[in-house]
């Protein structure tokens, strides 16, 4: 063995595990990478420093620096002292309420602490497949929104409560969550019957899908706020919130439809022949067999869907429905909180951010348990 074979066989190898492990191999792997890091350790430090100062260690929760209880904006140390203040969360905490609630009476409000509990409960099983007792409860997932319905507007010996009191975070899980609940089975069948072999219903799902996804939300929100009503039967009438989760509805319908018909149409056609060979009808053979296969390998594009809708719920502010965003702005319009836009902002942004990211982090985990990356074969 020569000595240069024998000084390297002496080097110990890098290490490739663990912390320092990932670290090299992932952030200083080539000079490149590391002066990229180096480069982007840089601009975190300029951008976070100033902003964690700006939201936390200077800002304003609910007393300012002289230990005064802050009731409006006047009171911020933002505003007393600029060079040394930070947010005014204040806002946040003084409103909260309005944030979460909207206008809804306060001694009726524990009906919506209800809704939100069994929301998790209703959702659980969904999400949870070693959800104890789980075949029972996707039975009450399924009677949740009829529950729901009472709680929030009322009957059965409880005070109705018009949805012109709701708003807040209440409205915009409304139209979010019941939006796509009722646009996910009308995207199925829009879809079967885009691909049906009757030229009838084929050509009337292809018109309505077409006409859906070529206008924008905001038109079919006005249009369910002024022209639905015209189209009703005398005697009839809709609150606004019922109109716009109708348009919302038929929104995300129509994308809903396209992206399975995707899936519809990756399913290999051998499939479909198995299915006839042992007498399946066409109900049978797209419960069992083609519809599980087309919504496993879609769920990127279902939840990608789904939170593009959940979005855009901000929408309904304009034709006067006090979501979330819609609140914030009520609340910035008030003499005693305006200037502070941005404390606002961040805090709609910041619950937006945390459904939006649990979403998408739980379809990751579903495209990694069902294994959507696999290529299915004829067989």
């Amino acid at each position: 063995m020569s000595s240069e074979n024998f000084q390297q066989s002496r080097t110990p190898p890098i290490a490739t595990t663990g912390l320092l492990g990932w670290i090299r191999l992932n952030l200083f792997s080539s000079w490149f990478n590391s002066i990229l890091t180096i480069l982007v350790i840089y601009l975190l430090y300029q951008i976070l420093v100033p902003f964690l100062n700006w939201s936390i260690f200077a800002a304003d929760f609910t007393h300012n620096y002289l230990g005064q209880q802050i009731i409006d904006r006047t009171f911020c140390t933002r505003v007393m002292d600029p060079e040394i203040g930070g947010a005014c969360w204040a806002i946040i905490f003084v409103r909260f309420y309005q944030f979460i609630y909207g206008f809804y009476p306060v001694e009726e409000v524990w009906r919506v602490n209800i809704v939100y509990s069994l929301l998790v409960i209703a959702v659980a099983p969904l999400l949870i497949e070693k959800f104890p007792l789980r075949k029972y409860f996707l039975y009450f997932t399924l009677i949740f929104p009829i529950i729901a319905y009472f709680l929030l507007a009322g009957g059965f010996g409880l005070a109705h409560v018009s949805t012109k009191d709701w708003g807040g975070l209440l409205v915009t899980l409304v139209l979010g969550f019941t939006g796509i609940a009722l646009a996910f089975p009308l995207g199925i069948v829009l879809a079967l019957g885009r691909r049906s072999n009757l030229p009838v219903i084929s050509m009337v799902c292809t018109l309505f899908i077409e006409f859906i996804r070529g206008v924008p939300l905001i038109t079919l929100l006005f249009f369910g706020m002024v022209m639905l009503p015209l189209f009703l039967p005398e005697g009839i009438t809709l609150d606004g919130l019922v109109r716009c989760l109708i348009a919302v509805t038929l929104f995300q319908g129509a994308y809903m439809a396209e992206v399975i018909r995707g899936g519809l149409q990756a399913i290999p056609q051998g499939q479909y022949e198995a299915a006839q060979s042992v007498g399946l009808s066409y109900w049978q053979m797209n419960r069992k067999i083609i519809l599980p296969q087309a919504i496993r390998i879609t769920i990127p594009s279902i939840v990608n869907t789904s939170i593009g809708l959940f979005k855009d719920t901000t929408l309904v502010l304009i034709v006067g429905q006090l979501d979330l965003l819609g609140i914030g702005r009520a609340v910035l319009a008030a003499q005693t909180w305006m200037g502070l836009s941005i404390e606002v902002y961040v805090f709609v942004a910041v619950v937006f951010i945390i459904f939006t990211f649990s979403m998408s982090r739980y379809s990751l985990y579903l495209e990694k348990k069902l294994k959507t990356g696999i290529n299915m074969g004829a067989d």
